[in-house]
């Protein structure tokens, strides 16, 4: 189990980035941390070790980031697995049957499925409501409710969920809030701070910053939440490798800086596309016309990349997702290379159709994930295929 010293929250957010949670090489004095590419480890007698006894269990590298994202997240303890499925796959495992979840509606297309069509057949159910609105979740509570599960800003209708308000609701209830900050990235939301007891990444995405590594990350501060999470991580074993592990602590050194490109070309081009004469509807909490706007402003401390247009025909968004030129086609988000996509087809094409309709998630519908290029080159791509 990973916890974070205490000095690594008494720096600020960008030296966190660099430095917080990795420890000198005893070997040669490494700047970087090390990659420590191994399966176990010498032991010098039974029951005699270094700390360290099997690679599933503990690895440095991988201790280094869990305590890296905790001190960034402002948590005690984190824990780093496979893939951001892998997590909130973990994160369900501290249910039993019989116990019901309350989740935000528009969360990603993985993670409904995950819910739906793997938890609820070992007894789980889930009620999922749109969370803007925090009298939905509270008339979604029952006696067997243990949990309130919530991203935002939401993959990908940008809907945002008053954490404060939700915080305040679970604390008062005794339920656990577990929150996806994959979007925002601690960066620009830490959920800890209103009331969450349990933080969700996907370190593929942002954190990341690269697109070469799959990953995901719980953070926690309470101690019995963090002695279950590490039971699960090393007793179901969805841990990453050593490599990726190095490749996202690599990757947060420069997320403060990233992130602030991020949100400077995502509300410049934001800007610029809600005044295009092709898009019927936008979706970007860092616009004053999002109904949300206020409260992104009051929990948030900027919007990044990620937006969302509607051109209110599938054949038009087809053309444009296969004519750009700069944005790549391609699944996935959070890297320094701006990226288009489909999510009817693409992330959420398992959500049933139903829903998708009634949350606004129409074939239309195009998501950007806007990279650090320069601003005039991408709304120059998206020009031209929207053209």
């Amino acid at each position: 189990m990973t916890r974070i010293r205490s000095n690594d929250l008494d720096r600020g957010f960008s030296t966190r980035a660099v430095h917080a949670g990795q420890q000198e090489d005893p070997l040669a004095g490494a700047v970087m941390t090390p990659i420590y590419q191994t399966s176990t480890y010498v032991q010098e007698g039974l029951g005699r070790h270094k700390g360290y006894e099997y690679a599933r269990t503990q690895n440095p590298t991988r201790e280094a980031l869990e305590r890296n994202v905790a001190s960034l997240e402002g948590g005690q303890y984190g824990f780093a697995f496979g893939s951001g499925l892998a997590a909130t796959d973990t994160v369900l495992k501290l249910l039993s049957a019989g116990d019901h979840v309350v989740c935000g509606e528009n969360v990603y297309g993985g993670t409904h499925r995950l819910m739906e069509r793997v938890y609820a057949r070992l007894g789980l159910t889930f009620t999922f409501v749109d969370s803007r609105d925090i009298r939905n979740i509270e008339r979604a509570v029952t006696p067997a409710t243990r949990m309130i599960y919530c991203e935002t800003p939401t993959n990908p209708m940008m809907h945002l969920t008053d954490l404060a308000a939700v915080g305040d609701l679970t604390q008062a209830r005794g339920l656990l809030l577990t929150v996806d900050n994959t979007f925002a990235t601690p960066f620009f939301q830490r959920p800890l701070s209103s009331g969450a007891d349990i933080v969700i990444h996907s370190t593929t995405k942002y954190l990341n910053g690269h697109s070469d590594m799959v990953g995901g990350v719980v953070i926690t501060s309470r101690d019995d939440l963090a002695e279950r999470i590490g039971f699960l991580q090393n007793g179901a074993g969805a841990v990453p490798g050593p490599m990726d592990c190095w490749l996202a602590l690599r990757g947060i050194k420069t997320l403060p800086l990233r992130m602030r490109r991020h949100d400077e070309n995502g509300r410049r081009i934001a800007q610029w596309l809600s005044q295009h004469r092709a898009i019927t509807r936008i979706y970007y909490p860092g616009l004053p016309s999002h109904p949300q706007h206020d409260l992104a402003c009051r929990q948030m401390s900027g919007f990044g990349g990620m937006i969302s247009i509607d051109l209110g025909d599938p054949e038009k968004a087809r053309r444009m997702a296969e004519r750009t030129k700069i944005f790549a086609l391609a699944e996935s988000l959070g890297g320094v290379e701006s990226l288009i996509g489909h999510p009817a087809s693409m992330t959420h094409a398992s959500v049933p159709v139903a829903m998708r309709q009634a949350m606004g998630l129409t074939d239309s519908l195009i998501r950007l994930s806007c990279g650090i290029e320069d601003a005039d080159d991408l709304m120059a791509d998206l020009e031209q295929a929207l053209g």
